[in-house]
This record gives C-alpha cells, sequence and structure tokens, in this order.
C-alpha cells in the first residue's frame, strides 16, 4: 500500500467525530518527501469543525513546509469521498494542481488532480 495512503489511515483513527461519527484522515507529502497528516476535529457548534485536509495543510505549514506533491483522503465510505469546497479552496491556495488520491479502507482508490475538482478556482492571482 502507498505511504501516502497507509499515513492518512492511520490519521483517521486519531478522529474526534463524536457528533457525526464520520471519520476522515488526510496526508499531504511536501516537496522534500516528508508526510504530513491530519484528521477531521469536530466541534459542538459545527461550524468551527475543522476537515481533515485543512488541519493536515495547516500542520504542514505549521511545520515549515511550503511546497506539496501529493494528497490523500480517507473515509470509510463505499464511494470515494473527495475534498469539500472550503478544503478544495486551501488545497489550490497551498498546493495549487496537485495529485490527488481518494481511497477507503477497502482498498479502492482514485488519483486525479486538484483541478478536476476544483475548476476555474480563485486565488491570489485575481487580486
Amino acid at each position: 500500500m502507498d505511504t501516502l495512503v497507509s499515513a492518512a489511515i492511520a490519521a483517521r483513527e486519531n478522529a474526534h467525530a463524536p457528533f457525526s461519527h464520520f471519520k476522515v484522515g488526510a496526508a499531504v507529502e511536501d516537496s522534500n518527501g516528508r508526510i504530513h497528516t491530519g484528521c477531521n476535529v469536530e466541534n459542538a457548534t459545527y461550524g468551527l469543525t475543522l476537515c481533515a485536509e485543512r488541519v493536515a495543510i495547516f500542520k504542514a505549514i505549521s511545520e515549515g513546509a511550503r511546497g506539496f506533491k501529493r494528497v490523500a483522503v480517507i473515509a470509510d465510505t463505499g464511494a470515494l469521498t473527495p475534498p469539500c469546497g472550503a478544503c478544495r479552496q486551501i488545497l489550490w491556495e497551498f498546493c495549487g494542481d496537485v495529485e490527488i488520491v481518494l481511497a477507503n479502507l477497502a482498498g479502492k482508490s482514485e488519483t486525479l488532480r486538484l483541478g478536476t475538482l476544483f475548476p476555474r478556482a480563485f486565488d491570489g492571482s485575481f487580486l
């Protein structure tokens, strides 16, 4: 199994999802080959909940990473779960048209570019 996917699966186990019970794990590989992980962390107010993808990116940024090669997103669903809109925006701003690996616990996976999931993205070039 791919190291990035394995890291996302392991991160998923740390998810704090007492309300939705929808655990998600994410892993990002930086330009130096380091892997940074994240899991979703829910809050009773829901609006303050953070998705696994944003946790992984923010954690990587806080650890000094600035360039990214790949992102993996893992959930225990039959249909592969893509990043939500907020995560797509954060991923685009920090990673650009990065490779995204969507996978589930049954071993199903799909690899695509973020631009496929997020066409005509808004970024700093419009400011």
